[in-house]
């Protein structure tokens, strides 16, 4: 078997296939093509909102419509629980409510037993604390950070007890 030699063949130059650089035009139509799919995106997004965040929001509205309209609209009465009645809170306390917060942090202040260093600062945006001024409560709520109080508790359902 004879093996052809291949050293007596021309080379044949091709010229090589050169990249072609972006000019302006191509970065125009880049960028039409981004601000048209960020535009796209956007209308559907208000044509089909996501369920999930659309729902927490009215359930929270509701809950907070709901205890304005118990408090405001009728007596307060010792045993009864206002405010988010559906929801079970990690933290609870008991003291009598006074008006102004603990070194400026609060709303409110939950007067407890055992000094004014057992004392927790209130806030609520659920429940109208001021109703419940100079009564002996049961607070349920969630712990805030504070620098200023040694407990911080947003206020999510206050029950009378006296």
């Amino acid at each position: 078997m004879d093996i052809p030699n291949l050293s007596n063949q021309p080379i044949i130059n091709q010229p090589s296939k050169s990249l072609k650089i972006p000019g302006k035009t191509d970065y125009l139509y880049y960028s039409l093509i981004i601000v048209a799919a960020i535009a796209v995106g956007f209308g559907i997004s208000r044509f089909f909102p996501s369920q999930s965040g659309d729902s927490v929001s009215q359930a929270d509205s509701l809950v907070s419509n709901q205890a304005a309209q118990i408090v405001e609209g009728e007596e307060i009465k010792a045993g009864v629980v206002y405010g988010n009645t559906s929801k079970t809170f990690a933290d609870s306390a008991v003291g009598v409510v006074k008006k102004g917060g603990v070194n400026g942090e609060g709303t409110h202040t939950l007067d407890r037993e055992g000094g004014v260093d057992q004392d927790a600062a209130l806030t609520s945006s659920i429940i109208d604390l001021d109703l419940f001024i100079d009564k002996k409560v049961e607070v349920d709520g969630e712990t805030n950070a504070s620098n200023k109080a040694g407990w911080f508790m947003d206020v999510g359902s206050i029950k009378i007890l006296e």
